[in-house]
């Protein structure tokens, strides 16, 4: 039987299991299993300069394509602690990665040795598993485990803790004949199919609200074929924004209280039945319960048997992966179609495009300082439908999300229920790691870009070009907001006079010198007509240098974008789109009635 160390077992099986890229920084604990990466070939690392943002390049690096699990490795301690944020963060949005942590040897991890924690215990709330392993020869069976654990239901996190001695202690392990472990997925059955599409046929106003398990289970295509078939209009919500085109006439829009679309609230206001695939009805999609479930209908499908119900109760849960169900959909609805028993929706999806023809938020501004919603117009205009955008959440994440445009599947990767401010960087570093050869643009506020903006070093050492969109109004724009309820305005503001950049006045940080102290390019801009040149200029700055290169657009300091605690009663707090030149970049421009 061959023997190696149990790390050189460990890294034999990260291969078979098809893991061709890991992010880390390593440490004194976590060096053999270094060593065992550099002689087994293979791996390509990328070194970040913290330990968080690691896990969030494997995060980034997961959601980009299908099969994907990033891997993050740290040492002892701190390493593993550092990436609690990353680990709580694809437990939300049911992301599969691996944290890999070095640990003090056992003989002496309760003896309070220098940097041994409990890493284990403290990771067991937001992982799928949490394993110290404490004899060498379960190594490759706790490895084996973690991915079927990772791809099994609803996927998720798992960190595998390994102490010293035992990442060097010489193991009998046979990799040639090493296999993964089947990967279990519960799967709806034709009578619960058959029933859901009874409710459905049965409806006047159908929706169909495809969420993040939609883009997980790489059922996009599918569930786009259920909605033509069906002639059902789809709401995507933020996590599964992208699984039917936003040009696609059967794309309702988002609904929500934060990330929606005028047209996307007013359908679902005026729908009486919906079908929930891989959503978890979060609270921003909601908003009120009472306004959201009253007078509907509720079919939903989820992968996690005890979601269903956990936020209400719907008339009807299946609980299966969405590409399973999606099948038997798509299977029913043919056969129904060819003995014409499904409905003519002409009139329902009708009024839905008249909506999302009318009911627009105005982007059209011409004001210096810029207003917000003018970026996301010119971004529209210079970014074409493959890009792949990359945001955490603030001010920005929702204006985005209101005004920017998703045709695919994995092409707007958000941290969804965490929200981490310094997810942005690392999580595009891993888009871009995974996918070179799309353009890769990163949206933040100016907040969220200071939280791990060393991570741009890790761009221009590994030479991974990207794009990142930063609207800078030196405030914390969101907790402004929200603190308006509280009549205060308190620890929100970040201005001062940076006695290095006089030229900035009250902006503070000079982004520009920092981003290229880093070895990264940067261009500022302060006037709207500068926004498209600025954002071709990117491009090619990207192209040449394989630098991320930013894009600091300098905002008004105070800018309320629409939201609210109800669907029904968002605040719109700008003017609204009256005129085709207010919204020209929407989906379905306004018509000038004059002509």
């Amino acid at each position: 039987m061959p023997r190696m160390t149990a790390a050189r077992a460990a890294v034999e099986i990260l291969k078979r299991e098809g893991v061709t890229d890991a992010f880390g920084v390593p440490g004194a604990a976590i060096n053999p299993f270094y060593k065992a990466l550099e002689q087994a070939g293979g791996i390509d690392h990328t070194l970040a300069r913290h330990v968080e943002g690691a896990s969030h390049m494997a995060e980034g690096y997961t959601r980009t394509k299908v099969g994907n699990i990033g891997v993050c490795i740290g040492t002892s301690g701190p390493a593993g602690t550092d990436m609690i944020t990353g680990l709580y963060s694809a437990t939300g949005d049911s992301i599969p990665i691996l944290c890999i942590t070095g640990q003090a040897p056992t003989a002496v991890i309760h003896k309070e040795d220098f940097q041994a924690v409990d890493i284990a215990s403290i990771a067991k709330p937001v992982t799928k598993a949490a394993t110290t392993v404490l004899e060498a020869a379960q190594v490759p069976g706790v490895f084996q485990q973690a991915f079927h654990l990772m791809r099994s239901g609803r996927p998720g996190p798992v960190l595998i803790d390994l102490p010293i001695d035992v990442q060097l202690t010489e193991i009998e392990f046979d990799i040639e004949t090493y296999e993964p472990l089947p990967v279990y997925k519960p799967s709806a059955t034709r009578a619960q199919i058959a029933k859901a599409l009874t409710l459905l046929t049965g409806s006047e106003r159908p929706l169909i609200v495809a969420g993040g398990g939609v883009i997980n289970a790489d059922a996009s295509d599918l569930l786009v074929e259920f909605a033509e078939l069906t002639g059902t209009p789809v709401v995507p919500t933020l996590m599964g924004w992208g699984t039917i085109p936003d040009d696609h006439d059967l794309n309702a829009g988002m609904v929500g209280i934060q990330t929606s679309h005028r047209y996307g609230n007013e359908t679902f206001l005026a729908s009486d039945f919906v079908l929930g695939i891989g959503n978890r009805w979060a609270n921003r999609h909601t908003g009120a319960l009472d306004v959201y479930t009253e007078g509907r209908t509720f079919v939903h499908v989820d992968i996690e048997p005890t979601q269903i119900g956990k936020i209400f109760a719907p008339d009807y849960g299946i609980a299966s992966d969405a590409k399973d169900a999606l099948k038997l959909f798509v299977e029913v609805a043919k056969e129904l179609k060819a003995e014409g028993r499904l409905p003519d929706r002409t009139e329902w999806i009708a009024s839905v495009l008249e909506r999302k023809g009318t009911l627009h938020r105005r982007t059209h501004f011409d004001n210096v300082p810029l207003k917000p919603q003018r970026v996301y117009e010119e971004m529209n205009r210079a970014f074409g439908a493959d890009t792949r955008y990359v945001t955490t959440i603030g001010l920005s994440q929702i204006a985005g999300a209101q005004m920017l445009h998703v045709y695919r599947p994995r092409h707007w990767i958000n941290c969804g229920q965490a929200g981490p401010l310094g997810w942005t960087i690392p999580a595009a570093l891993g888009v871009a790691k995974a996918d070179p050869d799309t353009t890769v643009v990163a949206l933040s506020g100016d907040y969220d870009f200071q939280f791990m903006l060393e991570e741009l070093a890790v761009g221009a050492q590994h030479k991974i070009p990207y794009v990142h969109v930063l609207v800078n109004n030196a405030y914390l724009g969101l907790i402004r907001q929200a603190q308006r309820n509280l009549d205060i305005n308190f620890q929100v503001n970040l201005e001062f006079e940076n006695i290095n950049s006089p030229e900035l006045g009250v902006y503070g940080v000079d982004h520009v010198k920092v981003v290229e102290g880093l070895g990264c390019k940067a261009i500022r801009v302060t006037e709207p007509d500068q926004l498209l040149p600025a954002f071709e200029e990117a491009k090619k700055l990207a192209a040449e240098y394989r630098v991320p290169v930013v894009v600091e657009a300098v905002l008004e300091r105070i800018t309320n974008i629409s939201m609210g605690v109800r669907i029904d009663k968002v605040n719109e707090w700008e003017e609204l789109a009256t005129e085709p030149g207010h919204a020209p970049t929407e989906i379905k421009p306004l018509v000038d009635k004059a002509v």
